[in-house]
């Protein structure tokens, strides 16, 4: 694992917690795939801040895609007991922000494409490298229309968040929300005359809380998630400018995960008509306005596809589980690409964690699923 290790050193080192630039390790990795060989295409961001990058090498073809994400996610506030951009090695584990979640992977990723260059490839290696997945997979969103036609059809894409180098073949689509509540602004002497924002969002909160009651007794389910029903979350409510004054404005702040078989759109739908119902009980001023800020889909990859027991084979796995976070996967699904989910290191014991590590075993389980990606593009 020494060039794998030596890339990681590398990587960990950068700065790239989603509010910075990711520049810099884009530049590095731009530079080590160019010198072995590869065809690399950057995608930057709007406002050219950041940037994604697509790699190639080998003949025309299907190949094999790996997939990863080079933002990470802040230290603030986390008491860390040593560098968090520096990798640190402790017995079988090396320390770092990004370790597990995802740099790890994309080491490998990028210590896989110096063995390809030496090999004779008779399929291509395909690699994406992405900014901002951590911030709701916003620049994969923003690649997409430019990624699309470079990727073709792979026979398998694999996208390497951490799941202890297990295949996971779904996750849930998740949406994002603001919720603005309009009321009207007066004396708080003479509260009972105006229309209290903050009472029309405690009353949209109610709604919220009902849908998620109604999703967990009666909404569809899936036994393969630790959560098995699709969930409504409420992260933030705000209003209000003073004790003495009737606020006017409240907002609220939300989500839901949803499985499959719920369609983002009803659930959409379900929300607004929730808004429309809280609205009614006020005076005609009032009014919620609903924002979609953001969204990304869910992966449902049937048990019985062929890519399962494919990456199966090459992971040394025998599972077929799903994940409670989300990932970047359902964009290449949605493009007809088979997709699945396998990384080293653990989201639950590591991920956006305070001294975050990954297990040297399963950097080398990783290692050891490139070289089987590499025999299987060389025969």
């Amino acid at each position: 694992m020494t060039a794998t290790l030596d890339i990681l050193e590398r990587l960990t080192g950068f700065d790239t917690v989603s509010r910075n630039s990711n520049l810099k390790l884009a530049a590095y990795a731009e530079g080590f795939l160019i010198e072995r060989g590869f065809a690399v295409m950057r995608l930057p961001s709007p406002d050219g801040a950041k940037t994604g990058l697509y790699a190639e090498k080998g003949p025309a073809g299907q190949g094999v895609l790996l997939s990863a994400h080079t933002d990470v996610v802040p230290v603030d506030g986390q008491h860390w007991t040593r560098d968090p951009f520096r990798l640190t090695r402790d017995g079988d584990r090396v320390y770092g922000r990004g370790t597990t979640d995802m740099k790890g992977f994309a080491a490998s990723v990028l210590a896989l494409a110096d063995r390809a260059a030496k090999a004779d490839l008779k399929e291509p290696l395909k690699i994406v490298l992405s900014y901002d997945e951590e911030v709701g997979c916003v620049g994969i969103q923003e690649m997409l229309e430019r990624l699309a036609p470079l990727i073709g059809q792979p026979r398998a894409c694999f996208v390497g968040e951490p799941t202890g180098m297990e295949v996971a073949i779904g996750h849930k689509g998740k949406a994002a929300l603001r919720a603005v509540c309009h009321g009207e602004a007066g004396h708080s002497a003479l509260a009972p005359n105006f229309t209290n924002a903050l009472h029309l969002a405690g009353d949209f909160l109610a709604e919220l809380r009902a849908l998620q009651q109604d999703f967990a007794a009666n909404g569809a389910r899936d036994a393969a998630y630790a959560v098995p029903y699709s969930t409504v979350h409420v992260g933030k409510m705000n209003g209000g400018t003073a004790l003495n004054i009737v606020p006017d404005r409240a907002e609220l702040t939300f989500e839901y995960r949803h499985l499959a078989a719920d369609r983002s759109a009803d659930i959409l739908a379900r929300i607004q008509a929730a808004a429309e119902r809280a609205s009614r009980r006020y005076p005609a001023e009032a009014r919620i306005e609903v924002e979609q800020c953001n969204a990304y889909p869910g992966l449902d990859v049937p048990a019985d596809s062929p890519v399962v027991p494919f990456a199966q084979k090459l992971a040394q796995s025998n599972t077929a589980a799903k994940v409670a976070f989300g990932t970047e996967a359902g964009f290449f699904d949605q493009l007809g690409v088979p997709t699945v989910v396998c990384g080293p290191g653990s989201m639950e014991g590591q991920g956006h964690k305070p001294d975050e590590y990954l297990e040297l075993s399963q950097l080398a389980a990783c290692d050891a699923m490139m070289d089987r990606i590499l025999d299987d593009l060389t025969t």
